[in-house]
């Protein structure tokens, strides 16, 4: 059951749905939302970050290596998003996420980007994002392999299509299936040893 373990079993790694809204930190001194109410569990630290308008698959361990390896560019792990945009993306659009495009901190690295309809059974997001009538939106899915801040944003704004919901769906070979939104889950022994990218 997601989001279960018994008080004396220790979760060195386990996989968090991260809702809207919520900090990727255990602690804030600013009393917004965190991640210490969802997940009870000791000595597990994020690896990477998940801006808090941003949803999806987040990665905690007590792993140090591991942590490492997901957080640092050098590795290369790929991290896959689903990304709600504004208007009709084209092809052309994503011809030119797929070759890299040029941000303010240099040209960011070849994607893999498709258009797709919009996932299944995906939940509605609190708060709904703001739709306008007249401008519709389109669902993308993009899969980097290096994490600059708020990059994936920063991208489809970059080729005309500002991200108006981002929801990260996997990291290296694990991904947000059977997860709801505050649910968790431990990563298995098997799965750790399938854990390289």
């Amino acid at each position: 059951m997601p989001g279960h373990c018994p008080p004396d079993e220790t979760v060195p790694t386990l996989l968090l749905n991260k809702p809207f809204g919520v900090l990727t930190k255990f602690t804030d001194a600013q009393g917004r939302p965190t991640l210490a109410p969802l997940v009870p569990v000791g000595g597990v630290y994020p690896a990477g970050r998940l801006d808090a308008d941003s949803e999806g698959l987040l990665v905690l361990t007590s792993d140090g290596s591991l942590q490492s390896q997901i957080s640092h560019p050098r590795h290369h792990w790929k991290k896959t998003y689903w990304a709600q945009v504004e208007g009709e993306i084209g092809e052309e659009a994503i011809g030119r996420l797929q070759r890299g495009v040029v941000l303010a901190d240099g040209p960011t690295r070849p994607a893999e980007a498709r258009r797709i309809a919009e996932p299944p059974g995906l939940w509605p997001r609190d708060p709904p994002i703001r739709f306008r009538k007249s401008i519709p939106t389109s669902w993308i899915e993009l899969t980097l392999r290096e994490g600059r801040n708020r990059q994936v944003r920063r991208m489809t704004a970059a080729v005309g299509h500002p991200t108006l919901r981002l929801i990260r769906y996997a990291v290296g070979p694990w991904t947000l299936e059977g997860l709801a939104p505050g649910e968790w889950r431990p990563v298995t022994v098997e799965e750790t040893s399938l854990r390289r990218r």
